[in-house]
């Protein structure tokens, strides 16, 4: 994988995005218990992240912070926290605490999350908390990055 496969590729525009901002967001539904296959197609566009750092050996998404959002009607939101967070963590993006937030309703129902009158209240203090530390980190992130492999 690169970050440029050629005609056609549209990921080095969203690559641009990903890198121009100082946290990403991965929100994602749950499908048979796992991430969308978009949410995973993006992290493996990022693998090329990997053989991708700079001269002081830190890939380009170095001091940037990540976050997830989960929603689904059915079981699986922590599985897709973890397996969205390893990954934006080996392709060199920062979770603050509590970088995941989710709602999940009920199993095989008809109420989407974007159909409730009022947003959960328990999602809704938790997605308040990513927030408030993703800014946090960021902020601390963008003024003092982390030190690059010449840095002992």
């Amino acid at each position: 994988m690169t970050s440029d496969e050629g005609e056609g590729d549209e990921w080095p525009a969203l690559r641009r995005r990903i890198l121009a901002a100082d946290i990403l967001l991965i929100g994602t539904p749950i499908w048979l218990g796992q991430p969308s296959s978009v949410a995973k197609r993006v992290l493996e566009q990022m693998d090329a992240f990997l053989s991708e750092g700079d001269e002081r050996g830190r890939m380009p998404s170095f001091g940037k912070v990540a976050a997830v959002a989960v929603v689904g009607n059915e079981d699986g939101a922590h599985h897709c926290h973890a397996e969205l967070f390893q990954a934006l963590n080996d392709v060199g993006f920062s979770l603050a605490p509590g970088a995941g937030t989710y709602w999940v309703g009920e199993a095989m129902g008809s109420v989407d999350y974007q159909d409730l009158e009022q947003p959960a209240e328990k999602t809704h203090k938790q997605t308040a908390s990513l927030a408030i530390s993703a800014v946090h980190l960021a902020g601390l992130l963008k003024a003092s990055g982390y030190p690059g492999m010449d840095q002992g």
